[in-house]
């Protein structure tokens, strides 16, 4: 049999999956050594103990000058500013998506105008976004909006465009009204797609809002690395970084797992990524 024709067990997919990172987990621990032999004091590459005694840190001992557990805190405003980021997209890219998918008038009149304003670099538009908004909350909100959105509403569109006509033409054979056919046709079908979309959306959504944090913010995971990284803390900043990692990946997979429970039918064809 070819092995293009193989699929690996279970166990042996896991330790696949897991080679590549402990590959470079080793990688790191054999530079680290050999950078800190020749000096002991080097801060570029700090050891693993280096890391794990800072990340314990910064998680369970309290800040002398605020009280306040620091990772905790920085997780919980980055979480926040990002899901409300997100669910704001969310709510756009649902509401346009579907009626520039399904109403050939509205596709014709926003379309191209969502297109054009997705291909703005939003970081671009920060500096705006201080201006109306201030420095707050609202500012990193609405750059995570500004830069995920557009996107977001692109796929589902598309998604909508993309349900069989045949599925439309019956509908209005048996005398489905348009929101009829939005609510039972369109939307269990968009469904799939728009956290298919959400989880796409999130990697630039993390990227503006670390970007946001570290501009003009006092709280945030983004603003904990870039304030720590003028003290070349990267026993600081490295544990951060992975922790960043850590919970997007966790909220990719469970939007994963959200949809294979609420859409198994979208999942049919094979497992997805």
């Amino acid at each position: 049999m070819r092995i293009t024709n193989r699929k690996p067990s279970r166990p042996t997919a896991f330790l696949l999956g897991l080679t590549p990172f402990l590959g470079v987990l080793i990688a790191y621990a054999v530079a680290s050594h050999y950078r800190r032999l020749e000096n002991p004091a080097d801060k570029l590459l700090p050891s693993l103990s280096d890391m794990g005694a800072a990340f314990m840190r910064m998680a369970f001992e309290a800040d002398r000058r605020s009280g306040n557990y620091l990772l905790w805190l920085d997780t919980w405003d980055s979480l926040w500013r990002l899901g409300s980021g997100m669910l704001i997209s969310t709510a756009i890219a649902l509401i346009l998506g579907i009626s520039i998918g399904f109403v050939a008038h509205v596709r014709s009149g926003l379309a191209p105008f969502v297109a054009t304003f997705s291909l703005i670099p939003p970081i671009t538009v920060l500096p705006i976004l201080f201006i109306i908004f201030g420095l707050g909350e609202v500012s990193k909100i609405m750059l995570i909006v500004v830069g995920t959105a557009p996107v977001m509403v692109r796929g589902v569109s598309q998604a909508v465009m993309d349900i069989p006509r045949e599925m439309i033409i019956k509908a209005e054979t048996l005398g489905a009204s348009v929101w009829q056919m939005v609510t039972r046709i369109v939307l269990p079908q968009t469904l799939p797609q728009l956290i298919t979309a959400l989880r796409l959306g999130l990697v630039p959504g993390w990227i503006f809002l670390v970007s946001a944090e570290a501009i003009a913010s006092t709280s945030g995971l983004g603003y904990r690395i870039f304030l720590v990284r003028r003290f070349l803390a990267m026993d600081v900043i490295l544990p951060y970084v992975a922790w960043i990692t850590l919970l997007a990946f966790i909220i990719d997979r469970l939007l994963r797992l959200l949809s294979k429970r609420a859409f198994p039918w979208h999942h049919l064809k094979g497992d997805s990524l």
